[in-house]
């Protein structure tokens, strides 16, 4: 099997301004559709709940900070898992996340699409037309930042950080703006406060013979849910640390946070402020331009809609472009067949990029670009991938308690955070715009998850799965030679393993026979001349390794063994990579401890799994 070797570039790191600006056009792009989805729900509980869910943010900047900065290598939740736990879980963790992209690229542009459709007059396109040529428009504006992605323009960081200072602006003046105008004209936020706290009490008492005290729970509940599509793209930085300097990781997630905690309550108090429930009900897929107009007349509406579409637009081509170096990390590390990242002479990957386009258009299509169905496969996907990552970090306290970390977070912490977004995972599954028993939400998340799970498993366990092959076409012998060629390629995949004592061998065959097809294991002991033991340390595992093989233990792993003079660290990892022409993501290794000098990703993306 053909192993790709990676080549160490030199590039400019990125500041935390232009970080920041990156993953905050991603999260902060959901200021935009979220309270228009809420407020229908909770109605004026709203801002209070938005502002609970930054708490919970709070929470998880403690569980990112402690996972990405002890392993700060692209990949987000997958590399979390794949280093703490088994291939099968961390590409489960792959596919959640694809979907999430998936679904932030079509929410995106359909909303970025929404909002441009409101400054276009009803004699261009009509009312009966406007619904379809908004999903025309948004399946060309997906197919645009395909096109894009392949011909190899990627987001520029200066781009990224004009249009996030745009956004800023934009959120605050829309803020301003709207505290002056409910100064001046008054508020109708207590008539909301009425409805809500009788019509959609009694709404939901209709639907599920709650008393008053259960039905408003459950609002706040079904609200809370909802609410959390609003912090969507939190993780992103994650996915792209490596491009970031040292101590930028834990700003970026600092500055979403202020972003997240700050604008979205206030941005729903105002929208409560100027109309009632309803009129936000009928105008939630652009309420922000929609209210622009009301508090600062059409420049500001103009502004405010030019803005949307410049920073959803900005969602949809990191979702493009991340989804890309995802499933590049993952056909490396043999998740995914490999002629899926074949690259053209731009760098890109037209045949991920042409698929990941097909799977958009035809979620869009199927949903007719509901925002609250799309909105609600989105929140699956992502709480997913952030209750995963809680259990990534769990799983590290527990497996990887020598990994060598900068912070800690604490056991609770991390638990209620995941907690808070299981609840939230579960209350969108339950419901749709409040309504509660309507699974349309799990119906279509299933509809592309099942598919996208079974054809990764299938190739992560297509070396167990061409052996039942084998045995079921023994006796067809053209068959049988067609599947032993390919048997043969499956398993020819080599891996290196550095290992200091032979007491951890036994676990390191365990992991590399449950979670790789390949057959051949180099093992390499580092014999540092200022270790007495090391002398004795190697001479123990070279007796280990015949015993091994004698007792029948993995006897179809190829087991070699290699000694080198010198100290285990960066420098070696380069060297012995270089020489057997073996990739990084191919080397195995154990924790890393606080006394060493170098950190995890000095060593370029070696896989920790003892």
């Amino acid at each position: 099997m053909t192993q790709q070797k990676e080549h160490a570039v030199e590039h400019v790191k990125l500041n935390q301004y232009f970080a920041t600006a990156i993953c905050g056009n991603d999260i902060l792009s959901s200021v935009l559709y979220v309270s228009g989805i809420v407020i229908p729900i909770a109605g004026v509980y709203s801002p209070i709940i938005l502002f609970v869910v930054g708490l919970i943010l709070l929470l998880y900047k403690s569980v990112y900070r402690e996972v990405v900065e002890a392993m700060p290598i692209n990949g987000g939740c997958y590399n979390a898992l794949l280093n703490g736990t088994s291939k099968s879980v961390a590409a489960t963790a792959g596919v959640l996340t694809i979907l999430s992209y998936i679904a932030t690229a079509v929410i995106s542009s359909k909303a970025g699409v929404d909002y441009l459709s409101t400054i276009i007059p009803t004699e261009i396109v009509s009312s009966t037309l406007r619904s379809p040529a908004i999903i025309i428009a948004t399946i060309a504006v997906l197919g645009a930042f395909a096109l894009l992605v392949i011909s190899g323009v990627k987001d520029s960081a200066k781009v990224a950080l004009g249009i996030f200072g745009f956004h800023i602006v934009t959120l605050a003046s829309f803020v301003i703006l709207g505290f002056i105008h409910i100064m001046r004209y008054g508020s109708v936020f207590s008539e909301n406060l009425n409805e809500t706290s009788h019509h959609l009490v009694e709404k939901m008492q209709m639907a599920t013979n709650f008393n008053s005290l259960q039905s408003l729970g459950m609002i706040l509940l079904l609200g809370f849910s909802a609410s959390l599509l609003g912090v969507s793209g939190f993780e992103s930085s994650a996915n792209f640390v490596e491009e970031q300097n040292k101590g930028v990781f834990k700003k970026t997630l600092r500055n979403m946070l202020l972003g997240v905690i700050i604008f979205n309550p206030l941005i729903a108090f105002v929208a409560l402020s100027l109309n009632s429930i309803e009129t936000i009900e009928l105008n939630k897929n652009f309420l922000l331009s929609f209210q622009a107009d009301i508090i600062g007349g059409s420049f500001f509406k103009y502004m405010v809609v030019i803005d949307a579409f410049l920073v959803l637009c900005g969602a949809v081509l990191t979702a493009f472009v991340g989804v890309s170096g995802l499933i590049n990390r993952m056909s490396l590390d043999e998740c995914i067949p490999i002629i899926l990242t074949k690259k053209n002479k731009q760098g890109s990957y037209p045949i991920i990029v042409a698929t990941f386009f097909a799977f958009c258009v035809s979620i869009l299509l199927i949903t007719q670009g509901n925002t609250s169905l799309l909105g609600g496969v989105y929140a699956i996907s992502f709480l997913a991938v952030m209750s995963m990552f809680a259990l990534a970090n769990l799983t590290l306290k527990t497996t990887r308690p020598d990994l060598k970390r900068t912070f800690r977070a604490s056991p609770i912490t991390v638990i209620v955070a995941g907690v808070s977004t299981l609840i939230g995972l579960i209350g969108n599954v339950i419901s749709v715009d409040g309504q509660l028993g309507n699974f349309s939400n799990i119906f279509y998340f299933l509809l592309y998850f099942v598919p996208l799970f079974v054809f990764v498993m299938m190739f992560v366990y297509r070396d167990m799965i061409t052996r039942l092959l084998l045995r079921a076409s023994k006796n067809i012998t053209p068959v049988y030679a067609v599947i032993h060629r390919y048997f043969k390629q499956v398993t020819a995949g080599q891996y290196l393993v550095f290992i200091h004592t032979p007491e951890r061998l036994f676990k390191i065959l365990t992991y590399i026979n449950n979670n790789e097809a390949g057959r051949n294991v180099l093992i390499v002991h580092c014999n540092d001349t200022t270790d007495p033991d090391d002398n004795k340390h190697s001479e123990d595992i070279k007796a280990f390794i015949p015993l091994l093989q004698k007792s029948g233990v993995y006897p179809h792993l190829n087991i070699d063994y290699i000694e080198k003079e010198g100290e285990f660290n960066p420098e070696m990892v380069h060297a012995v990579s270089e020489s057997h022409n073996i990739s990084k993501n191919r080397i195995f290794v154990g924790s890393l401890h606080d006394y060493f000098t170098y950190e995890y990703k000095d060593l370029g993306g070696v896989r920790i799994i003892v």
